[in-house]
């Protein structure tokens, strides 16, 4: 078999032979090992082998983790080993769930709890609709035969590829009451500064909207997928009877791509469950507790006030919600799948 003419160049040839110097002795010593391995198991177990680093990896850093947290979620003291916890039963569970009107948070025996819980359903409402909302938009705008449209898609994108600690930064540097950017441009206009950050109306406001710009990109290619998806012999049929446009999104996309739209829906229902990093840099919680969502206050009760038995419970609770959302992915890609074997 002929060289090829990448490895004409004796430069290359000689980086070929020092990467296979280097590659062999690793080679040798993986026979060395895995062969007695495999005369003892069988060849059929050697699959064992391989994924047993990661199991090893997932046990460690994952499952006993849950094992601990579901134990701790029934004891309390302030020492993180087991065996210096007394153990409660259902009492920390019991101390997050008594209130004397649910809706009144002040009346709750845990009321940060229940502080947290209602702004992480507030803003999971505002949220998912900015989100959903936003990405259909978005979705159908870059379906269509637009100059640039492959630019587009990466500009949109590209939050996402951001890290929730970066986006954080950037926005607070511009939502800053000080220097910020936005403030700057008012004062030069002539106009007064706005705490963004300090009120706490502006500081739910703009907790939405940066949770939204960074996180539809994502949601935007999901559906931009199911969009794609639906034959183009529709529209042609649609066009045939005298269907307008508004006729063909409202009879025919829109019921086509319900299946990725309830995907999107629970996707983003559970990340805005999970919602931490970002506002956690923007506003720590604040002003006060306007932004303070559950997961931050698992956080403060563990790492702050070591109140491990309080944050655990919580955190059971919240798993509780986050299984319930995830049947939901469950049967919407289920649903999903049925549709796109219909429709086939």
């Amino acid at each position: 078999m002929p060289d090829s003419p990448c490895l004409e160049n004796p430069m290359l040839r000689k980086l070929q032979a020092l990467a296979l110097q280097l590659i062999d002795p690793l080679l040798s010593l993986a026979e060395l090992i895995l062969i007695p391995i495999q005369r003892v198991i069988g060849t059929n177990r050697m699959g064992y082998i391989f994924v047993l680093p990661n199991l090893v990896i997932f046990g460690v850093f994952i499952l006993l983790p849950m094992l601990l947290n579901f134990y701790f979620g029934f004891t309390r003291g302030d020492s993180i080993l087991p065996e210096n916890r007394d153990w409660v039963g259902n009492q920390n569970l019991a101390t997050l769930l008594t209130c004397e009107d649910y809706l009144n948070y002040r009346t709750c025996e845990e009321d940060l709890f229940w502080r947290s819980a209602g702004n992480t359903a507030t803003y999971v409402v505002f949220e998912v609709m900015g989100v959903v909302l936003f990405s259909l938009i978005t979705a159908l705008s870059l379906n269509q035969k637009v100059r640039g449209r492959g630019f587009f898609r990466g500009v949109f994108f590209y939050p996402v590829l951001l890290s929730p600690v970066v986006v954080a930064l950037i926005w607070k540097w511009i939502l800053q009451h000080q220097n910020g950017v936005i403030n700057s441009i008012l004062v030069a206009l002539g106009g007064e500064k706005i705490p963004f950050l300090v009120d706490p109306n502006w500081s739910f406001f703009w907790v939405v909207v940066i949770g939204i710009w960074a996180q539809m990109g994502f949601y935007t290619l999901i559906l931009l997928a199911g969009l794609q998806a639906i034959p183009n012999e529709y529209y042609e049929a649609a066009a045939i009877d005298g269907a307008n446009p508004w006729a063909k999104f409202w009879y025919l996309t829109l019921p086509l791509l319900m299946p990725t739209m309830t995907v999107v829906l629970v996707l983003s229902l559970i990340r805005a469950v999970q919602v931490f990093d970002t506002v956690f840099v923007l506003t720590g919680g604040g002003p006060g507790t306007a932004t303070l969502y559950i997961i931050q206050y698992i956080y403060q009760k563990a790492f702050d006030l070591r109140e491990y038995g309080m944050a655990a419970s919580a955190s059971l609770v919240l798993a509780v919600v986050l299984f319930a959302l995830t049947m939901m992915q469950l049967l919407a890609r289920r649903r999903e799948n049925t549709g796109l074997e219909t429709h086939g």
